[in-house]
């Protein structure tokens, strides 16, 4: 079985460096045409499953890979993006300022129990919530079949985590760009291994992918 797990494409949010979190930003006209690029990639593939955070921008993702499919698409709260608290809205650069220890630890060196903000989830909360919905989905896929998860930077992350068996504190020592491809495969869940990281092969070129302040 193989699981296509997907980040949502550019917000304009994104771009300023706003910290996002639960804040239902859609996506912008270049988001739009990078998740229009990321469908045609994988218009051939058969796809079983289909779920997708209720977020616009992740739903809006997952809709323009499934153009044209029968596949009907699920929403699941587990996969809503991880809470920032009272950092959604925020410029990055004006949190550097203002809550410099916090966002420092945030950056540099999360556990599972480090707030992403102040009032915010935790990564391990995250985990908590969106591990389980991967486990579901992959339970009901047989040998040969394909889910799409369209999903968010933190999600993505703690779920590549959990797969690699690496700590939480280290979900900051690979990428997650705007409309990128994940691919997961395997027997099962227990037997997973990544097969792709981070391809964003068809909204920019190698190594100029759009990168952004607010993680």
């Amino acid at each position: 079985m193989n699981v296509l797990l997907v980040r949502h494409g550019e917000t304009a949010w994104n771009r300023e460096g706003r910290y996002q979190g639960r804040t239902d930003i859609p996506l912008s006209p270049d988001g739009q045409a990078q998740v229009l690029a990321l469908g045609k990639r994988l218009a051939h593939l058969p796809i079983t499953i289909a779920v997708s955070s209720p977020l616009s921008r992740a739903r809006a993702t997952a809709e323009a890979i499934l153009a044209g499919r029968k596949t009907p698409l699920e929403l699941d709260e587990g996969l809503l993006e991880i809470s920032h608290g009272d950092w959604e809205g925020k410029l990055a650069s004006d949190l550097e300022l203002s809550h410099a220890e916090m966002l420092g630890t945030w950056r540099s060196r999360p556990d599972r129990d480090t707030p992403a903000g102040p009032g915010a989830e935790t990564l391990g909360d995250v985990e908590q919530r969106a591990w389980p919905v991967l486990v579901r989905t992959c339970a009901r896929l047989g040998p040969n079949d394909t889910a799409l998860i369209a999903a968010h930077d933190a999600v993505n992350r703690a779920l590549i985590c959990h797969v690699l068996g690496l700590p939480l504190s280290r979900v900051w020592m690979f990428r997650q760009a705007p409309a990128t491809l994940n691919v997961l495969s395997g027997s099962s869940i227990a037997e997973l291994q990544l097969v792709r990281l981070n391809d964003a092969e068809h909204a920019a070129p190698l190594l100029a992918e759009a990168l952004h302040k607010a993680l």
